[in-house]
């Protein structure tokens, strides 16, 4: 798959185009002169004047992007059309949304907007942009939640405005039965496997520990996750088990998404034993040889220590019947407490699921694949 690049006009809505792009532009040169920002009023009508050449010869240009309220005979402020907008064609509200990691999806959509606009609001002060690149945009949340019908928000960790529209949708279709609050839970796997048991532990000699326990695991054939707060000190750590020689590699944003794929992959193949990562450890994981997930400097509070990030990367010691987690915290903050709650909650009702029903956890048998790096030199 590749970036759209080819574009299709009518030269006849061009014409009217050009001719409001034109209008926009006097208005925005003659706005920066009264300011006495003659810099950005030659920037942007040099700019503007090359894209409408490139529009009339050709009937594209680089960035036609920014001029797409134009060609889509929008007005100032108008929401973008989207892929929401053909479903609303083709069903009408006949169709569903099932939002993946509900608490992680609609917290981006709604920051999203924020983001597109600050951005664009530079490149508009400064003579980059006429202001009508601003409705090239995502849209905002409000418009995004009109245009679905209906959804089905799942995650481990729901966030409250996922709950309370939950709460209110049942109160709306029960006629306030306090039975019924919208939430169905899925607490039990079909694993068997219950939450993972939790230590807390000093975290004085912290280093010093979980090497003791890596070692202990290894020496198993299992696996370990390792999480930090930030990068350097996941590298630097990385390093120094490197040193103990503890087969090991890091993982975070820095590294592009293929390479992050095939360094789960040599876990789980068995080249490396322990992965130390900040944030990249949590969702979505699924990684059946893991049966130790430490985290260290547990109480620093803040968004890597907050509740749903504990609970879900006390998550990825689930998928081995063996599965601990180590938290290393001098105190028990609200996040703690609030996570040891929920995972306490969880497992109490996992276990007596498992004893009535004679259920005996087993650990996810899972094949492994081709390395994708490895896919394409082949293919290549």
């Amino acid at each position: 798959m590749y970036p759209a690049k080819h574009f299709i006009t009518d030269p006849l809505q061009n014409k009217g185009a050009i001719a409001n792009i034109k209008s926009d532009l006097q208005r925005q040169v003659d706005l920066f002169n009264s300011e006495g920002k003659f810099i950005e009023a030659q920037r942007i009508s040099q700019r503007v004047k090359y894209d409408l050449e490139m529009l009339s010869e050709v009937g594209y240009v680089k960035g036609i992007e920014n001029y797409s309220r134009y060609f889509d005979g929008r007005n100032p402020g108008d929401a973008p059309y989207s892929l929401l907008d053909y479903f609303k064609k083709s069903f009408g509200d006949k169709w569903l949304l099932v939002a993946d990691e509900s608490h992680i999806t609609f917290p981006q959509v709604r920051g999203m907007y924020a983001g597109d606009l600050s951005r664009k609001k530079t490149l508009i002060d400064y003579g980059f942009r006429l202001p009508a690149a601003i409705d090239n945009r995502p849209l905002k949340f409000e418009e995004f939640i009109r245009r679905i019908p209906r959804f089905i928000a799942t995650s481990a960790t729901p966030d409250e405005w996922e709950l309370n529209n939950a709460y209110q949708s049942a109160a709306n279709a029960y006629n306030n039965n306090p039975k019924e609050n919208g939430v169905t839970e899925q607490l039990v796997r079909p694993t068997g496997i219950p939450d993972p048991l939790v230590e807390i532990r000093p975290i004085k000699n912290q280093v010093k520990d979980v090497i003791e326990e890596i070692i202990k695991i290894t020496k198993k054939g299992q696996r370990t996750l390792v999480t930090t707060l930030t990068k350097k000190t996941a590298e630097d750590l990385s390093e120094y088990l490197g040193g103990q020689g503890i087969k090991v590699n890091y993982l975070h944003s820095d590294i592009d998404t293929l390479e992050r794929t095939d360094i789960l992959d040599n876990l789980r193949r068995g080249k490396f034993d322990v992965i130390v990562g900040v944030n990249l450890l949590r969702e979505g994981l699924d990684l059946p040889e893991v049966s130790l997930v430490a985290i260290l400097d547990a109480d620093k509070e803040g968004f890597l220590r907050s509740r749903v990030s504990l609970i879900q990367t006390m998550g990825r010691a689930a998928r081995h019947v063996e599965g601990k987690v180590i938290l290393y915290a001098d105190k028990r903050t609200k996040s703690i407490e609030a996570a040891l709650s929920e995972i306490d909650r969880r497992r109490a009702y996992q276990v007596e699921y498992n004893k009535i029903h004679n259920i005996t956890p087993t650990s996810i048998q899972k094949p492994l694949r081709n390395k994708v790096t490895e896919s394409f030199d082949q293919e290549a």
